[in-house]
């Protein structure tokens, strides 16, 4: 029976983000501060392991206060209401030696909706400490209406104040948990 190594997301070195579109003119970058991201498996078999993710949205983060207490607010997020953002991989495929496809349920303000993320592994090894860790980065696109993030406003120019698609990006350094 094989044993499943349970690993987590070093925080000091990883990144959760996300981009939309703003006036239809430019790009906001934004990220999350706060967040359990966990695999249990065998990096070596990474489609034989599952992943699993719960992010403190009251952390959102875009450099600007007035931005960041809008998307806490009922206006996006609603953080009383929905304080976590989760996903749960239902199954990873093996595309090629480096690249994956993360399938799995990624729950936004109580919506869930089936989302693949394209994954790439970018190593495994153990650090000058002695631990076990590998790097994990992965990118899907969702449309933000079909999570009940909705608010926007109509610009006199026809467009809009925030686009629809929201890229999410993620950056991991895993370490293995209960080493010694």
């Amino acid at each position: 029976m094989e044993v499943m190594k349970a690993w987590t997301a070093d925080l000091a070195h990883s990144n959760v983000e996300f981009v939309v579109r703003h006036m239809m003119i430019s790009r906001v970058r934004g990220s999350f501060k706060k967040y359990d991201i966990t695999y249990n498996g065998d990096p070596d078999k990474l489609e034989s392991g599952r992943a699993t993710a719960k992010i403190d949205v009251a952390s959102v983060f875009t450099g600007d206060n007035g931005r960041d207490e809008d998307l806490r607010s009922s206006n996006f997020f609603e953080v009383s209401k929905y304080p976590f953002i989760t996903f749960e991989s239902t199954k990873i495929e093996k595309i090629s030696d480096e690249s994956y496809k993360v399938h799995g349920n990624l729950t936004i303000k109580g919506v869930t909706k089936e989302v693949a993320f394209d994954g790439e592994l970018g190593g495994i090894l153990k650090d000058p400490y002695g631990n076990q860790r590998f790097g994990f980065s992965a990118t899907a696109s969702i449309n933000r209406r079909e999570f009940g993030l909705t608010w926007n406003m109509v610009l006199d120019n026809g467009g809009v104040m925030v686009g629809d698609t929201v890229k999410i990006e993620i950056a991991l350094e895993m370490v293995e948990v209960n080493q010694k």
